[in-house]
């Protein structure tokens, strides 16, 4: 029953080892230096020694805007490596749960992003990404693509912790107002993944694409506004969080101006629905402020 998790160093793989306690699935984590996962012999024999009854494939390339610079380094990670897992698991005949992103749209369409929805990414972030989507959808029938969007958590870099941080340093904050999204929290994702682990193991016909991202939307601005307040509340700082537009803030790699996904198939399939952005968004300044404490006493 032991699930197999690719991407330890990162957000998720982080998550997952957090939350591996209160699992009664047991979890191994597998980091880079263990496995890449576009190394063919090291991920077959890193299988073979390790059996393993579903695989999570939470590695990525996630840097969007250094992408423009590193696409051989981006779709190596984004879209050989989904693509090495997923001929890996075929032979073995475990199913794969694969990690993708809303960056795979062009963010044009008016209302949510279903999974019908045409993918028509704007940069290479997101082609890299929507290439490993094929990928794994042409090597191994038994598969999740889970698209999320506006990650954050406890571990790693993320917009959350950036603004907690830039909140003490700043008496005025500037953020694009512009675009939409869903902000999730990574505890969701790996929560969502443990809920479904049971009927996957079973294999049950539930394979196929999947949105699943934080209820509601909104914009970077409201998202920073909401962080801002719960950090506000503890240490008293309440700078000036200005609306700007993406014009305002020019960037190498362009992003979608319309990031919303419809998580309702995930929902209606599983009986699983991620937190309220706003109640997340809560949890976690409240989490990192509660560590920050305990290590200065």
């Amino acid at each position: 029953m032991t699930i197999l998790i690719f991407g330890a160093d990162g957000q998720l793989g982080r998550e997952f080892s957090t939350r591996a306690a209160q699992s009664r699935i047991p979890l191994r984590l597998i980091s880079f230096s263990e496995a890449d996962i576009a190394d063919e012999n090291a991920v077959r024999n890193l299988i073979a020694s390790a059996p393993a009854s579903l695989v999570v494939n939470a590695a990525a390339y996630t840097q969007v805007d250094r992408a423009e610079a590193e696409a051989d380094e981006a779709f190596r990670t984004n879209a050989v490596g989904p693509g090495v897992l997923a001929g890996v698991c075929s032979k073995a005949k475990l199913p794969l749960v694969h990690i993708s992103t809303d960056y795979v749209f062009d963010g044009t369409k008016p209302t949510a992003y279903t999974e019908e929805d045409p993918v028509a990414p704007l940069g290479v972030y997101g082609r890299s990404k929507a290439a490993g989507e094929t990928a794994v959808r042409e090597r191994l029938a038994d598969h999740i693509i889970l698209r999320t969007s506006w990650l954050y958590g406890i571990h790693g870099m993320n917009f959350l912790k950036t603004m907690m941080q830039l909140a003490r340093e700043r008496n005025e904050l500037r953020v694009v107002a512009d675009q939409i999204g869903c902000p999730t929290g990574t505890a969701d994702i790996v929560d969502a993944i443990l809920t479904i682990a049971p009927r996957l193991l079973s294999h049950e016909p539930v394979w196929g694409t999947y949105h699943l991202a934080g209820a509601d939307a909104t914009t970077w601005h409201g998202f920073a506004l909401e962080i801002v307040e719960a950090q506000a509340k503890v240490t008293g700082r309440r700078p000036s969080v200005i609306s700007i537009a993406t014009a305002e803030y020019p960037t190498a790699a362009r992003r979608p101006a319309n990031s919303e996904l419809d998580s309702s198939r995930f929902a209606a399939t599983f009986g699983f629905r991620a937190a309220l952005w706003r109640e997340r968004t809560r949890a976690v300044v409240a989490a990192l402020l509660s560590a920050e404490r305990q290590v200065g006493s």
